[in-house]
């Protein structure tokens, strides 16, 4: 190789160094444009105008006032205030970056009470999907966290009762049955889901007292599960219903009439509209079926009351059956929150225009521990049911 090629080859190597060269420059000078540009324009309008928007559904769900609040987020603000203090001392809930605990509260009860996806809430709250999913969790398990103090202690009925509904059953503690949910589950657990109305449900027990307050919820089971068996699991569990001696619930004719749990007769007229029209009952045990109807009608408002409030209840949703069934539990601890601390709730009144279209202590005490018949409990209610229709019949002779 002579000189002169020695020097072309320098030359030509230099200009390809120069050309690499000259390309990370380029590649440099693009991506400060690009952080400029993000800075001035993206960042800017996250940072702020996302943040506006936000506040200003804070705003309108809190501060314009109760009817609008309960419209959006079923509770009046004073309630939404005392659960976002419940939450933030007892069910341990951080705010996590930026998100307050007000608007991961407000998150998690509109998509409760409006059943509304991941992507309405992301565009309504300038959320992304995974930050609405991780926060509606969070709040989820918040309040699963307050059953101890939001699930009611049963008061039994006293001798001094002045309820006609519930005033002939002394020492009832309330009411129990179970209600159908739909859900979705797997295409090869549908078949055990389907009720025997051919719907893909779950069966949660319901226990409430007099005033329409859970006092024990179990969700969870299939769909094609009888709500005897349901009851004999929730009675056997560790920390499941209890119902001390001497005791009772009122429970429908699918259950069986046993100590703890008051069944009516069957095959006898039972339901309440079967009593409208002057349909008077003719003997002791169409009477005590009407008093006992009156008297455990108030599970069936409970669950409808529950249905009208929380719209996710009404429809199956898409998270997972777990989370379903941890869904149908906070449902039912959110609406004894709201029934303890709202002085009206409307929700009631939409169900009332549906329809027309001495404390003891428990504790210390012998706990039933099975579901089975007995000759003394049928015998205690063909008692009870006698004195019930005496009472009524001399009250009818004093008034005529």
């Amino acid at each position: 190789m002579d000189e002169m090629d020695i020097v072309v080859f320098v030359l030509a190597r230099n200009l390809h160094f120069r050309r690499i060269i000259m390309g990370i420059l380029v590649l440099i000078n693009a991506y400060i444009k690009v952080q400029q540009y993000y800075e001035k324009h993206m960042l800017k309008n996250r940072t702020f105008v996302n943040n506006e928007t936000r506040l200003s559904i804070l705003d309108t769900y809190i501060r314009s006032g109760d009817i609008e609040c309960v419209n959006e987020l079923r509770m009046d603000r004073r309630t939404f205030g005392v659960l976002c203090e419940l939450l933030r001392h007892n069910g341990r809930l951080k705010v996590d970056g930026l998100v307050t605990i007000e608007e991961q509260v407000c998150i998690f009860l509109n998509i409760l009470a409006h059943h509304v996806k991941n992507r309405t809430i992301h565009h309504k709250f300038k959320r992304s999907g995974e930050t609405v999913s991780r926060y509606f969790n969070a709040v989820l398990s918040g309040v699963l966290r307050l059953q101890a103090s939001l699930l009611v202690v049963p008061e039994p009925v006293s001798e001094s009762c002045n309820d006609d509904r519930w005033k002939c059953f002394k020492n009832c503690l309330g009411a129990l049955d179970g209600t159908h949910i739909e859900v979705h589950v797997s295409q090869t657990d549908k078949p055990s889901y389907r009720n025997r109305k051919g719907k893909v449900t779950t069966n949660m027990l319901g226990v409430c007292d007099r005033n329409m307050n859970f006092i024990f919820v179990l969700p969870g089971w299939k769909g094609s599960a009888s709500d005897s068996r349901v009851l004999r699991d929730a009675i056997t569990r560790a920390h499941g219903l209890r119902v001390p001696e001497g005791y009772y619930y009122l429970v429908d004719a699918g259950y069986t009439n046993c100590e703890g749990f008051l069944a009516p007769y069957r095959g006898t007229r039972y339901h309440l509209s079967e009593w409208q029209h002057g349909c008077a009952p003719t003997n002791e045990k169409e009477f005590f079926n009407m008093k006992h109807s009156s008297a455990r009608n108030i599970i069936e408002r409970c669950f409808g009351l529950l249905k009208i409030r929380w719209a996710i209840l009404r429809s199956p949703s898409f998270y997972p059956i777990k989370t379903q069934c941890r869904i149908m539990t906070a449902c039912c601890l959110l609406h004894n929150l709201i029934r303890r601390e709202t002085s009206y709730d409307p929700m009631e009144a939409e169900l009332d225009a549906q329809d027309s279209s001495q404390n003891q202590t428990l504790d210390d005490v012998n706990i039933i521990p099975t579901i089975e018949s007995s000759d003394a409990w049928t015998t205690w209610r063909d008692a009870l049911a006698t004195n019930m229709f005496n009472e009524w019949r001399e009250s009818r002779g004093r008034r005529y």
